[in-house]
């Protein structure tokens, strides 16, 4: 067996979410920030699509179970299971798949117990509802919550999987407490819009089991359409914080700070598509850093 090994301050993620050919979603969307952040990673795509879904109209293919599991062998007969520190999942597409990571997952730990999973359960979101295929909402609320120490859903996805209707901080926190009991150490909640915020303005609010509640609000981009892939975005920087060793409300602050940055440079290039290139120091260091208020 050939045990390759990362270099010495590199950790070790692997990436389980769509690809695109153009665009950023998906990888594409979450290897620059956890590449920018110092970690190396391993990608395995879900999808190949020719672009993201939100055109209407693009060519590709879903890849085959039989296929993404012989690759996870081939990542596995190379040495590198007790390596990987942490595993990231985004778009599913069935629930076969998702079964297929967590067994992964499982496997991952029995070599390194220490491994984090951090589960982004992309299937729907306000005023779009669910769109995904109807078995992958039930495997996110049955299986993935519990296996997650770290989830990462919007304020729609917070709903469906805790049962409460979330419209301010107290029923958001109420949601946390239930993602909590489901499993989940830490939970952040991305595109909060509780009914007191300002129309202008976004917000992210994180619970965590030892360190507490908190919420940050950020300018909010009027951009229209809207790229797709900030949650992609959002999910990767976070958890590459946290594999740093960040403390869950520093990387709360620095994700936002570097959310703000992404976008601001997309709306100045008016571009369909995240401006991801040249971002660099941004994820690590963002040149704006919002303030991180403690609600519990």
């Amino acid at each position: 067996m050939n045990n390759e090994r990362a270099l010495p301050d590199m950790s070790l993620i692997l990436s389980v979410q769509s690809h695109v050919a153009y665009g950023y979603v998906g990888n594409c969307a979450a290897i620059p920030p956890l590449q920018a952040l110092g970690h190396d990673v391993i990608a395995l795509n879900t999808v190949h699509f020719s672009n993201h879904t939100g055109y209407g109209d693009w060519r590709g293919r879903i890849t085959a179970l039989d296929e993404l599991t012989a690759l996870i062998e081939g990542i596995k007969a190379r040495g590198l299971f007790p390596q990987i520190d942490a595993v990231l999942t985004g778009y599913m597409g069935d629930s076969a798949l998702g079964a297929l990571v967590l067994e992964t997952l499982n496997d991952i730990r029995k070599e390194n117990p220490a491994c984090l999973y951090g589960c982004d359960p992309v299937m729907g979101d306000v005023g779009r509802g669910f769109f995904v295929r109807d078995d992958v909402p039930e495997f996110f609320k049955d299986q993935a919550l519990h296996a997650a120490d770290i989830l990462i859903p919007n304020q729609f996805e917070a709903s469906y999987l805790s049962g409460v209707e979330i419209t301010d901080h107290q029923s958001a926190i109420q949601a946390c407490a239930k993602l909590h009991q489901g499993g989940a150490k830490t939970v952040l909640m991305t595109s909060y819009h509780p009914i007191d915020l300002p129309l202008n303005e976004i917000a992210m609010l994180l619970s965590d089991v030892d360190a507490g509640v908190y919420v940050v609000k950020t300018p909010r981009f009027s951009l229209d359409p809207m790229p797709n892939g900030a949650g992609d975005v959002t999910a990767a920087t976070f958890l590459g914080h946290i594999v740093k060793g960040c403390a869950v409300a520093d990387a709360l602050g620095l994700t936002a700070g570097a959310l703000h940055a992404l976008f601001t440079r997309t709306n100045a290039a008016a571009r369909r598509e995240l401006y991801l290139p040249q971002m660099g120091v941004e994820f690590a260091a963002p040149s704006k850093v919002f303030a991180v208020e403690r609600l519990h």
